[in-house]
């Protein structure tokens, strides 16, 4: 069973991201403020859930939470300013959403900067232990899925609607055939024999 609660504030949101590990497209994060008396047996941390079970989840956790807010970070801003800080930034971008704004912040993982003036604590492995980072990775993971499958329109030859930007054999494959997109990480290594050449 997931954890209500992190502290003993009634406005306790938890926020996580996806797609940190991805070549292409958009780091998403949510945040989401449930209700004291929410109960979904199926929510869990959305890695363990099929495709299915997300979207089925997806309006579910929209309705009874109090509040969610979802934002992207795009591949332009994370070459910018890094993976990490883009996860944050989206992070961020997501809470500012939340009306009413929470007293407390729990987040997934163990990097997160101050967020106005809003106390917070770090959880590793968060989206396992509580019910709102659970339900923040659900929605973070569906609109990025969303976005992922969209683009794949545009660009069918990196199979995106499958591996939705994550480094596999065949989106690997296809980089080296046709290059790189407009939605490509240029900071990041999209092939493993790739040079970092420090000038």
């Amino acid at each position: 069973m997931l954890l209500k609660k992190f502290s003993n504030h009634l406005l306790e949101c938890g926020t996580d991201e996806a797609g940190r590990g991805c070549l292409a497209g958009p780091v998403t994060a949510a945040a989401v403020i449930l209700p004291k008396d929410f109960n979904n047996a199926v929510l869990n941390d959305s890695k363990q859930l099929s495709e299915k079970k997300r979207d089925l989840l997806k309006p579910i956790i929209e309705i009874d939470a109090l509040s969610y807010g979802v934002a992207h970070v795009f591949q332009e801003d994370i070459d910018k300013i890094n993976i990490l800080n883009a996860s944050i930034l989206a992070m961020h971008k997501s809470i500012i959403k939340l009306k009413p704004q929470p007293e407390f912040i729990i987040v997934d993982g163990n990097k997160f900067k101050p967020y106005k003036d809003i106390k917070f604590e770090t959880i590793i492995k968060g989206d396992s232990k509580y019910l709102s980072i659970a339900a923040a990775s659900v929605l973070a993971k569906t609109y990025r899925d969303i976005y992922m499958n969209k683009i794949h329109e545009e660009f069918p030859m990196y199979n995106w609607k499958q591996n939705k930007g994550y480094p596999t054999k065949e989106h690997r494959e296809a980089i080296k055939k046709y290059g790189i997109t407009k939605y490509h990480r240029k900071s990041f290594r999209l092939l493993p024999e790739q040079l970092i050449l420090d000038l």
